[in-house]
């Protein structure tokens, strides 16, 4: 059966098939080359889009956004002072009153809670655009990344190093047991996955070739790594944990002597924004295994095609 998207949320990345990722990888890949091309697109003509945001953002904003215009649609920014998400008005509300104004909802935040309740009541596509818990559209452009400079990404390995149960790391997790990618999570004891996501991944993984490890040693794990993922040590809203972050992370900085471990062709990727000396020394971050500017690119076309295969005029 062919792969049909259309009207779908992406809250995570869970409930979604392989055939079914590969397809939004593969038309990125082709919304990609005709962009490259200069070609105007109109897969999104008189199509508008709502974009809620709680936390800030470069990428993913402008991501959604350029990839509305590129295809004729129009994207509306919704601030936090903008709207009354959860203050004077209830989240089932706004979501009832913009599902009859918007043809898709983006919403960037804190609470997964958040985003789920607004695909339960909007009766259109809401795509998570990050919360404290998950990050999927990152996800999509990392292993685009990764496609791009290794073809195949089954059988991989991808070591992430740092804080192990992020919404970037969660969502690593999740697409790595769905594509056959061995996925390898290096960090302390306090900072190891949700026990249950771990679970869940390594039974999922079982299923299409993929083994899901944990462990403290960053050295061990990188070995052998085609791909070597970090991201900061103190994610939006934990800003006070910083300096004991600092203090429990700094043996996972990711510096020469640890990518010299990877394979002699890995990758550095990095969701961004980095605090270089921190997580990353600038070294590995302006070498050439460094990816992460393909990676930030790559949002665009990963999005447009979330935003294409679920509400566009294919």
């Amino acid at each position: 059966m062919p792969v049909n998207l259309r009207g779908r949320h992406l809250l995570w990345l869970k409930d979604y098939k392989p055939e079914e990722i590969k397809y939004l990888l593969n038309l990125a890949v082709s919304l990609k080359a005709k962009k490259r091309a200069g070609i105007k697109g109109n897969l999104l003509n008189g199509k508008n889009i709502a974009l809620i945001f709680e936390k800030p953002s470069t990428r993913t904003r402008c991501a959604f956004t350029v990839a509305c215009l590129d295809e004729g649609g129009h994207a509306e920014f919704l601030g936090k002072s903008d709207i009354q998400l959860g203050h004077k008005e209830d989240v089932k509300d706004t979501a009832r009153v913009l599902g009859r104004m918007f043809d898709g909802i983006q919403f960037r935040g804190f609470k997964q809670s958040v985003v789920e309740e607004l695909a339960m009541y909007a009766g259109v596509p809401v795509w998570n655009g990050l919360t404290d818990s998950y990050h999927p559209t990152q996800a999509l452009a990392d292993v685009m990344t990764m496609q791009e400079c290794f073809g195949d990404v089954k059988g991989l390995k991808l070591v992430y190093v740092g804080d192990g149960r992020n919404n970037v790391a969660n969502s690593l997790m999740i697409i790595s047991s769905k594509l056959g990618i061995h996925y390898v999570t290096a960090a302390p004891k306090e900072l190891y996955p949700n026990e249950s996501l771990l679970e869940e991944c390594r039974s999922e993984g079982a299923k299409h070739g993929a083994l899901i490890e944990v462990m403290e040693d960053p050295h061990e794990a990188v070995r052998g790594a085609q791909a070597v993922y970090t991201d900061v040590w103190a994610s939006m809203g934990e800003e006070e944990k910083l300096a004991e972050r600092v203090k429990l992370l700094k043996p996972y900085q990711v510096n020469r002597s640890l990518m010299n471990l990877a394979d002699k062709d890995a990758i550095f990727l990095h969701c961004l924004p980095a605090v270089k000396g921190n997580e990353v020394t600038e070294e590995v971050f302006e070498s050439s295994q460094s990816k992460v500017f393909e990676e930030a690119e790559n949002r665009l076309h990963t999005i447009k095609a979330v935003i294409v295969a679920t509400i566009g005029n294919l």
